[in-house]
């Protein structure tokens, strides 16, 4: 089995394969990691991570610098040579608090090698001389359920940052979380995490396709109750789950990774800007989130229209709910503002001015609106 990949990705991993073919013809290369579930799935891959097998750390630091391959890894030999990332194999003991915490030991086979792996999917190794698959922990099969499952269940509690991966992981691949991994994962404490670590698995959610699925597991895994603060009932859930699953339907892709928090905020009746300050985001997304508005209980015309005054009403997040899509595009105020036609220009030719200026063109445009969209939908 061979890796489909993008022209500029096989040239550069052509030329390390010929590179250690030539000069080290002794040393075992295996890809390991996301490309190879994404290459089993079928998935686009951008970037790829190799393990050599049979070469001791001083001969694997000449051969990097040989190869012109950057250090990148402060522990334990990890270099990178365009977009791949090369490394030895390696064992990771806790010894310490934090994600930093961690002693490293070069690993000796695959199985010892894969074990620091979190789930089975992750721990799959492909052989880059023999092109077959090194399954150690049943990763293939829980692919092909659809199952996202712990690799060893001690290792993978000395890094509580996992949980969160499965989260994304459930969004981004629409895969469940199996039952026993779930257990272990809801009895980890993530008081431990960074604002910057808990951010970026959330954004990789945000990002991804299957928005309901990783609701579920954030709050399957009682994450929105450890971090957001939230406790979700049942009814609640189903509720944002179709919502978020209209996300797919998103035009604007700018838009796309708001949408996830402006769902959570608009049906629980919950500030979007608290939700935001417990996952740390950057603060553009308060920017936008502020600058949107929660979708009404009742849609009019007139609220759509006002609403087309900030921007076309395709870069509403609430464009989900019934029929305003269509009802935008009638309106003519799906891919373009609503132009009122008044000027303050005009205003201060007519002797307003100051505060009365500020007044008076807040009430003609609201005049505006009402005329071109009247009161009821």
């Amino acid at each position: 089995m061979k890796p489909q990949l993008p022209d500029p990705l096989r040239k550069e991993l052509d030329y390390v394969l010929d590179f250690f073919h030539k000069h080290y013809p002794e040393v075992r290369l295996y890809l390991v990691g996301g490309a190879v579930r994404d290459m089993v799935m079928g998935r686009e891959i951008y970037d790829l991570d190799i393990e050599c097998f049979g070469i001791d750390p001083e001969s694997f630091d000449a051969a990097m610098r040989r190869l012109g391959a950057k250090g990148v890894g402060k522990s334990f030999f990890v270099y990178k040579y365009g977009h791949l990332d090369i490394a030895l194999p390696r064992i990771e003991r806790k010894v310490g608090e934090g994600h930093r915490g961690f002693a490293v030991e070069l690993a000796k086979d695959t199985k010892e090698a894969s074990r620091r792996r979190d789930f089975t999917m992750n721990a799959l190794m492909l052989d880059l001389r023999s092109g077959e698959i090194v399954d150690h922990w049943g990763g293939l099969k829980d692919i092909q359920k659809r199952l996202i499952r712990v690799v060893d269940p001690k290792k993978f509690t000395e890094d509580s940052l996992r949980v969160l991966r499965a989260m994304q992981f459930s969004a981004r691949l629409k895969f469940r979380i199996e039952a026993a991994s779930r257990d272990l994962m809801c009895r980890m404490d993530l008081g431990d995490l960074t604002p910057e670590r808990i951010f970026w698995e959330f954004e990789k959610m945000f990002n991804a396709p299957w928005l309901h699925y990783g609701l579920f597991a954030m709050i399957d895994l009682k994450i929105s109750e450890k971090i957001l603060g939230l406790e979700i009932g049942r009814r609640e859930f189903f509720r944002m789950a179709r919502h978020m699953q209209k996300a797919r339907r998103l035009e604007d892709a700018s838009m796309r990774p708001y949408y996830f928090l402006f769902v959570l905020s608009t049906d629980l009746h919950r500030s979007a800007l608290k939700l935001c300050e417990a996952i740390h985001t950057p603060n553009v997304y308060k920017k936008i989130l502020t600058w949107q508005k929660r979708v009404p209980h009742r849609i009019t015309d007139r609220f759509l229209g006002a609403l087309s005054l900030r921007f076309p009403l395709r870069q509403w997040l609430g464009i989900y709910a019934d029929d305003v899509k269509e009802r935008a595009v009638r309106l003519g105020i799906y891919d373009r503002q609503f132009d009122p036609g008044i000027r303050p220009a005009d205003l201060l030719e007519e002797g307003y001015s100051g505060k009365a200026l500020g007044k008076e063109l807040r009430r003609r445009i609201l005049d505006a609106v009402r005329r071109r969209f009247g009161v009821v939908s």
